[in-house]
């Protein structure tokens, strides 16, 4: 059978989220992870908080829960390693004091990325020189004349 929950209150909701929070599939859901990274997130002491759980033990996650694991994914997806991301969480978790840390991770990080981006920006380059280069040989009908490396056969 089946059940069908009412709609929730206005009262009972605050920034879109339920207040007593999301189950975790449908935090896997809204912050485009899976349930297996949420609880890895977890268990490697990457969340800041601790992630609340119901009177039968299952995760319950809330706003500021899913701001951090957005948080935690985007320098994931920048080449951050997990190591350094769960230092910055023990360190926002921390609290006041640390912000200078704080402040010289992001900017090393940030570094790291540039360098990555001027890296990718060389390897864009030669990618349309080659573009460039097959398209020209193709509108002027010589693409036949394009240098290709012809194998040795060995002697017998």
């Amino acid at each position: 059978m089946l059940e069908v929950k009412p709609p929730l209150a206005p009262e009972q909701v605050v920034s879109g989220l339920p207040l007593a929070g999301l189950a975790i599939a449908e935090a896997a859901r809204r912050s485009g992870v899976s349930v297996h990274t949420l609880r890895y997130y977890e268990r490697a002491g990457l969340v800041v908080t601790t992630i609340d759980r119901t009177t039968t033990g299952r995760r319950r996650y809330h706003r500021l829960d899913l701001e951090w694991i957005k948080v935690c994914t985007r320098l994931r997806a920048t080449g951050m390693p997990i190591k350094v991301i769960r230092r910055y969480a023990e360190l926002v978790r921390d609290g006041h004091g640390n912000e200078q840390e704080r402040l010289a991770l992001m900017q090393t990080h940030r570094a790291d990325v540039v360098a990555k981006i001027a890296g990718l920006q060389d390897n864009l380059q030669l990618i349309d020189h080659k573009i460039d280069v097959y398209q020209g040989r193709l509108d002027a009908g010589d693409a036949d004349k394009l240098w290709a490396p012809h194998r040795q056969t060995k002697a017998r």
